[in-house]
């Protein structure tokens, strides 16, 4: 259903595809399934699973539409979120600008999925947090550390965390191009 006559943008963010040989998701194909749906402008942007794209549906609209499409073309259930330009422009606006993905920093976004969307995740999750800043924001934690202290921080711990599952993770140069078009 049709909730505008404007095009709106949007991010597609999917969780768990092309790491590893399982799960493969062709970027072309993807692409091409979004214009099946009827969305315009879309582009994918690296291969871990980000859809630049608009649509007149609105967001609970399109979830489902996509949900639908990419379980039936790749059939295989893949986690998605879906965020308004607004809503990626918000979280890369918390990020502090010297926040680097680089050789002596590490900066990541993890965006939530609703049913973890909550400040307190902070709480719950096995960070050091003497040694990683790690902060919350409507729609995602993100986090910068020392990349020496990566092992004290234990960052490396979320990956067993039960609340993994329900995020989907990129690096602040990703956030950052997905949010404003630029790195």
């Amino acid at each position: 259903m049709n909730n505008t006559d404007i095009n709106m943008k949007y991010i597609a963010l999917f969780r768990g595809i092309n790491v590893g040989k399982e799960r493969r998701v062709d970027m072309k194909k993807l692409k091409m399934l979004f214009e099946s749906l009827g969305c315009i402008n879309v582009s994918t942007y690296i291969n871990s699973g980000n859809v630049i794209f608009e649509s007149k549906d609105n967001q609970a609209d399109i979830i489902k539409k996509v949900e639908m499409a990419l379980k039936k073309e790749f059939d295989f259930e893949i986690p998605t979120l879906i965020k308004t330009e607004q809503e990626m422009k918000q979280i890369e606006k918390a990020i502090p600008k010297e926040w680097q993905n680089d050789s002596s920093q590490r900066s990541d976004v993890a965006y939530l999925f609703p049913e973890i969307d909550s400040e307190k995740i902070l709480d719950e999750l096995p960070f050091k947090k003497e040694f990683i800043d790690v902060r919350y924001i409507q729609g995602a934690i993100y986090w910068n550390l020392d990349r020496k202290n990566y092992n004290k921080s234990h960052l490396n711990k979320i990956i067993t965390h039960k609340m993994y599952q329900l995020m989907t993770l990129r690096n602040v140069n990703t956030a950052r191009y997905l949010a404003l078009g630029k790195k």
